[in-house]
């Protein structure tokens, strides 16, 4: 078992739901994002997502394309990423998610991509825009290293494509809580408990909610409908109005207790 899959098992056993942050990697800077995600591992994140620069993020609202564009002006790259990685490691057994658009991936090379995120300490990595038709050697390999691989599920999905969705997904199934970009939002989907029923017809993996999650509120009711929460919007929002402050670290440590409802 990975430790994605080994916590979401504790968990269940504990009759809590995870509590999934994103940041993306190397904005301000691959240091404080080192430090933040530590920091979020401490505040008690249960899988940390860290997401690789991408010139072009499709999927992505306004505050993660601002993450993206400062982190891009750093020259981070997906090997950058891997080594923070490999220095969290070092310091926390949290989970760790690589988060990636599929381009950087395959310029990486898929093989030698598996064994480095195997060696620096990733237990998983979702591609958000790779389709399940055009993952098998993604997925083989992935298997193969030993790690999971997350697949994205949207409310606009047919059950046919539910269910393949479903089929490949491992560790945990990401659903889209609602169609559009990822972003802050006063209200959940009305739709949302309807479209978990959907998916659940499907699978028996762990289904986390992201897109849109951005107060304790809104953790609190994902939480009675699915066994994760992703946050990420709302995180990487705090990071850049912190910037430049000394103790950014402790304010996102502190933002992430909040939405868990911890402070």
């Amino acid at each position: 078992m990975t430790r994605i899959e080994k916590r979401f098992a504790q968990l269940k056993a504990e009759g809590r739901g995870a509590f999934i942050p994103y940041v993306t990697a190397g904005d301000p800077d691959l240091e404080t994002t080192r430090k933040i995600v530590l920091a979020l591992a401490d505040a008690g994140a249960d899988v940390i997502e860290l997401g690789v620069p991408f010139s072009d993020p499709i999927a992505d609202g306004p505050v993660i394309q601002r993450a993206t564009e400062r982190a891009l002006r750093n020259h981070v790259r997906l090997r950058d990423v891997l080594r923070i990685g490999a220095e969290v490691r070092r310091e926390s057994e949290v989970p760790l998610l690589l988060f990636s658009y599929t381009n950087p991936l395959l310029r990486y090379g898929l093989e030698k991509l598996a064994a480095d995120a195997v060696a620096s300490g990733f237990d998983g990595i979702l591609a958000t825009d790779l389709t399940v038709e055009e993952s098998n050697e993604f997925r083989r390999i992935a298997s193969d290293a030993g790690l999971n691989t997350v697949f994205l599920a949207a409310p606009t999905s047919s059950p046919e494509r539910i269910r393949k969705i479903a089929s490949v997904s491992t560790g945990f199934l990401y659903a889209v809580s609602r169609t559009g970009v990822t972003g802050e939002r006063d209200e959940l989907s009305a739709d949302l408990s309807e479209f978990l029923d959907a998916v659940r017809l499907h699978t028996s993996t762990p289904i986390a909610v992201g897109f849109g999650i951005s107060t304790p509120g809104h953790v609190r009711a994902v939480w009675k409908q699915a066994e994760g929460v992703v946050v990420g919007s709302a995180i990487v929002a705090e990071i850049e109005k912190n910037t430049g402050q000394p103790d950014i670290a402790d304010r996102i440590r502190a933002l992430a207790s909040w939405l868990r409802g911890a402070a």
